[in-house]
């Protein structure tokens, strides 16, 4: 039985640790004030470290659910000293959304000091997280995730493999600037619906039977009729990092990203003028101000 650690028991990562550590892993947890409650977790049987680096000394699977690569940078090779303290052989999973360029070049240190790595973010929310239901985009070896597939499974319903290291962050900067950018547009045109007095039943009911109708729409639908955020809790501020990420790797392998800088450059203004905590759904209105 495979030693689990995990690096980040946030909205996502609180629902990956629940579904590990229920289904009889050995689950150990780093300690943060970002965390979500884990008093179901410790009841479960979970192991809480003060000590990023220690945990890791005793784990053959790290996971790491953080936000973005400069977290990830921090805990491997900054505060948290998780390289320098990794098993040998051990197995880096970094469920986050990175630069794919950042997470080569890490799993390269990783190899050298001896474990071995792959990407593996997530898609969908952290109900479905709760329900073990999450979507992940896998890049590395194959014999890799092969071995790993059975710790994956516990949280995952679909596993996706993009290819070699890095490509499931690129797969997972690609699905979100369809998808989040998708919302962002419908944001939009509903903005402009709004102020020009168009009514909403008839705007949604257009959309859903034409060309805008999917997931997009249908999240934003509680939002346009009663104002709930349930179905998105995913912040402008967190769309704007993962629209920079993926211009960022579009412009390192020459890619068009034209549109994507305007879907960027829209979240990019709310930030600015600090509405970067709102949920995505509520740029419905915070595009009419």
């Amino acid at each position: 039985m495979k030693n689990i650690g995990l690096v980040g028991v946030g909205l996502m990562g609180h629902g990956i640790a629940k579904n590990l550590v229920t289904k009889g892993w050995k689950l150990n947890y780093f300690d943060h004030p970002g965390n979500q409650p884990t008093g179901d977790l410790d009841s479960a049987g979970a192991r809480k470290w003060a000590s990023s680096a220690e945990m890791a000394g005793v784990c053959d699977v790290l996971i790491l659910c953080v936000s973005g690569s400069p977290q990830v940078e921090d805990v491997l090779l900054g505060s948290g000293g998780v390289l320098d303290a990794l098993k040998l052989g051990a197995i880096i999973v970094d469920c986050s959304t990175a630069i794919p360029s950042s997470t080569r070049a890490l799993a390269e240190k990783v190899i050298a000091r001896g474990g071995r790595f792959i990407d593996a973010p997530m898609t969908r929310t952290p109900k479905e997280a709760e329900e073990g239901r999450l979507n992940l985009l896998v890049g590395g070896e194959e014999s890799i995730i092969t071995e790993l597939r059975p710790v994956l499974m516990a949280f995952a319903e679909n596993i996706f493999c993009a290819g070699a290291v890095g490509t499931g962050h690129q797969l997972k900067l690609l699905h979100n600037i369809v998808s989040l950018g998708t919302v962002t547009l419908i944001s939009e045109i509903v903005a402009c619906a709004a102020k020009g007095g168009v009514d909403m039943g008839a705007l949604v009911d257009c959309l859903r039977k034409g060309g805008g109708s999917g997931v997009a729409l249908e999240r934003l639908v509680p939002y346009i009729t009663d104002g709930s955020v349930e179905q998105l809790r995913f912040t402008v501020e967190n769309a704007r990092k993962d629209f920079s990420y993926y211009n960022q790797m579009a412009e390192e392998i020459g890619a068009a990203n034209l549109i994507a800088s305007s879907i960027f450059g829209t979240v990019d203004r709310l930030v600015e003028r600090g509405d970067g905590g709102a949920f995505l759904p509520e740029q419905i209105h915070l595009l009419q101000r």
